[in-house]
This record gives structure tokens, C-alpha cells and sequence, in this order.
């Protein structure tokens, strides 16, 4: 399995919505009374606070990656580089003389 970047405000919206449903859970089965509509502020005030923590992590990451940007060692040959050389290296194929430009002949 791949590793992710940790996203807090995943974890935050999750954690609402979990919180959410296990308040309804409770009202189900009895043991908590719960107003109908009184979980739909609580759900939409989560995900708002879910997505500023979002953007607050984004700009935290994205702070860092700009104090690392200094320090980051100049990029070499990438392999688009050497996939390139190669084809430019390769001998013209038969039919490609009808796409080269046309030089004007005396």
C-alpha cells in the first residue's frame, strides 16, 4: 500500500461525521433524545472547520516546501532528458520526409 501525506482535515470531517452518526445511533436506540434537525448545524459547522483545517495544512506545507526550495540541490538530467536525446538521436523513419519542411529548390 502507498504512503499518503497525512491530511488532518480528512481525519477532522471524518471525525464529524463519525460523531454525527453515533449521535444518531444513540437517538435509535434510545439511549439519547435528539432533535431532528439538530445534527444538520453540527454537520455543516464540522465540514466548514474541516476545510479550514485543510487550507491552514495546505499553507503550513506549502510554507515548508518553499524553506526547502532554498536548500534543494539544483535538478540534474531528468528521465524526460534522456528520452528526448534519444529520440532526436533516432535515424528518420520511412514516410517522415513528407512532414520535414520544404526548402525551396532552384
Amino acid at each position: 500500500m502507498k504512503r499518503h501525506a497525512f491530511e488532518p482535515g480528512r481525519l477532522f470531517a471524518g471525525l464529524v461525521v463519525l460523531g454525527v452518526g453515533l449521535a444518531y445511533g444513540l437517538d435509535a436506540a434510545g439511549e439519547w433524545d435528539l432533535p431532528p434537525l439538530a445534527a444538520l448545524p453540527v454537520t455543516v459547522g464540522g465540514l466548514c472547520l474541516a476545510g479550514l483545517v485543510s487550507a491552514l495544512a495546505f499553507g503550513v506545507r506549502r510554507h515548508r516546501a518553499r524553506l526547502t526550495e532554498d536548500a534543494a540541490p539544483p535538478l540534474r538530467d531528468l528521465p524526460m532528458d534522456e528520452l528526448r536525446r534519444r529520440y532526436e538521436s533516432m535515424p528518420a523513419a520511412h514516410g517522415d520526409e513528407l512532414h520535414e519542411p520544404h526548402q525551396d529548390r532552384d
